[in-house]
């Protein structure tokens, strides 16, 4: 298969993310990895989106904390970016609202229309502007034209920065340029792009637990969005996913990563980390990146029991 006739995908992973861990950003990477391992994906971006203030979950620290932290966690990275949407609404979101939200914010920022997994649209999500003038911007001296995940992520998050950060006060897509679509910087070819769930397999177990999810959200999350998981501490996915009738249902729209060697970041969680902090254990460095340690010290957040 050729670059443009993949499937492009951005990871979005939800979570409490309290505090974001190398685990969390190990996470993107080997799904990332093992979609390009594939042949049949390309990822050309991940979203970290925090959790909101009112989940209610013990300990946890305010969203001002916990997205500076996730800011710090994915500074020195060219595709992972910290989404403050989900933060900043008057009140806690499903994580299929949120993936619902971000498929209509790349709507309004790509100009098209984005295919589900059983959907796939028969209308390309970006192609060749139908206007065929050079835009006065574009660089000519540069001409290729090529589509790689790079230019793609790049021009879509600098669309996005226009309007991520407005809080919910403020209208929501006041600061979209009508010149984002991204054919009017450069032409690219026709593709399709997926939104995936990117999540361990403590979520994807969560979803077998009664009442804890309603049925049409994971209807609308399994069957029209996706999910890729990517396995901690062992777990038996096979086992998880015949557990559940949903799961099984959508069984063809649940990717799992699959890896032969046992790596030490998939047993590293945000618990381990709090409790490290607590008791001043030296292997926290193992689990959090230093930056995000500097700002938990220097912030007093996890110092005792209660957060």
């Amino acid at each position: 298969m050729t670059e443009s006739t993949k499937t492009h995908v951005i990871l979005l992973s939800c979570g409490s993310f309290n505090p974001i861990t190398k685990g969390h950003i190990h996470m993107f990477e080997k799904a990332r990895e093992y979609l390009h391992k594939t042949g049949r994906f390309i990822v050309i971006g991940g979203i970290i989106s925090p959790v909101h203030d009112s989940y209610g979950k013990a300990g946890l620290v305010s969203s001002r904390h916990r997205l500076t932290m996730c800011q710090l966690a994915v500074q020195s990275s060219d595709w992972i970016r910290v989404d403050p949407w989900e933060c900043y609404q008057d009140t806690w979101q499903t994580t299929c609202s949120v993936l619902e939200h971000h498929r209509d914010l790349m709507k309004r920022v790509t100009g098209c229309i984005l295919s589900n997994v059983n959907t796939p649209s028969t209308t390309p999500v970006i192609g060749q502007p139908q206007n065929q003038t050079t835009p006065i911007y574009q660089n000519n001296n540069n001409m290729n034209h090529t589509p790689t995940a790079i230019k793609l992520w790049g021009k879509i998050s600098e669309s996005l920065g226009k309007i991520c950060c407005a809080r919910p006060h403020i209208e929501r897509f006041t600061f979209v340029d009508e010149n984002a679509n991204l054919g009017t910087a450069m032409r690219y070819e026709e593709i399709e792009l997926r939104i995936l769930l990117l999540c361990g397999s403590d979520l994807l177990e969560s979803f077998c637990i009664p009442g804890l999810w309603k049925d049409s959200d994971m209807e609308v999350i399994v069957g029209d969005f996706g999910i890729v998981v990517v396995p901690r501490d062992g777990a038996d996915t096979e086992r998880i996913i015949n557990h559940s009738s949903v799961l099984r249902k959508f069984k063809d729209n649940i990717i799992v990563v699959k890896d032969a060697i046992s790596h030490p970041m998939a047993i590293v969680s945000s618990t381990k980390s709090r409790l490290a902090l607590q008791h001043g254990d030296g292997h926290v460095v193992d689990y959090l990146s230093q930056p995000v340690i500097d700002y938990i010290l220097q912030s007093q957040l996890y110092i005792n029991a209660s957060g």
